[in-house]
């Protein structure tokens, strides 16, 4: 599977960590190529059964709560080809985001996500300020033809307001980035399966690392 992974390029890692030091977030259409998108959909169809309800909370504390959250998820694994290529991408971004900002990212971890039509996820933060490892979010969407009137748009919110600054498309091929602790969003209702991978680079709080990402 790593012959369809294209290697991202020096200058798309500039960009990636030049928008993260100037706004905190980044909108990408050049991640990994269509071939590897259109695997790690044809996954999602693979593991169609293995979809299970996604929980709100972490930990002993994650709970079910439909008002909330109504995305089935599944989560990836190197022992499958396909998703060890897409794994293997979010590594070498990993390593080049840290040699360039020093955020002390040190591992990953990410799920597919199932929206339903109709299944939404209300506004939310993946990480609260001092009391979580997760530090940056990733968003890569895997759906081919999206058409605005199927809906499913990601909002991406200021840290303070109520109007979004980002309305993004679940298109296939735009992956989204952003300070996990920084900015609330949501997922609007679909009328189509909507598939995506939602995934997040981690400190290693056990080591005391309290490296402050970006402002």
């Amino acid at each position: 599977m790593t012959s369809i992974l294209t290697a991202p390029t020096e200058s798309v890692f500039d960009r990636i960590a030049d928008a993260l030091v100037e706004h905190g977030y980044i909108l990408l259409n050049d991640g990994p190529d269509a071939g590897i998108t259109r695997a790690l959909f044809d996954r999602t169809q693979e593991l169609s059964h293995a979809f299970r309800r996604a929980g709100v909370g972490r930990e002993q504390d994650q709970h079910l709560n439909s008002q909330i959250r109504q995305d089935e998820i599944h989560w990836l694994s190197v022992n499958d080809a396909t998703e060890a290529a897409y794994l293997e991408w979010m590594e070498t971004l990993r390593e080049a985001i840290n040699r360039r900002l020093f955020m002390g990212l040190f591992d990953y971890e990410c799920h597919f996500a199932h929206y339903a039509p109709g299944a939404f996820y209300k506004r939310h933060l993946d990480a609260f300020r001092g009391q979580t490892n997760r530090v940056l979010t990733t968003v890569y969407y895997l759906n081919d033809d999206w058409k605005q009137e199927d809906g499913g748009e990601l909002l991406i919110y200021p840290e303070s307001g109520d109007e979004p600054i980002e309305r993004v498309a679940p298109q296939a091929g735009t992956l989204v980035i952003f300070l996990s602790d920084r900015f609330p969003h949501e997922v609007l209702p679909a009328k189509a399966d909507r598939y995506s991978i939602a995934g997040w680079f981690r400190v290693n709080a056990s080591l005391g690392n309290q490296i402050d990402p970006p402002r």
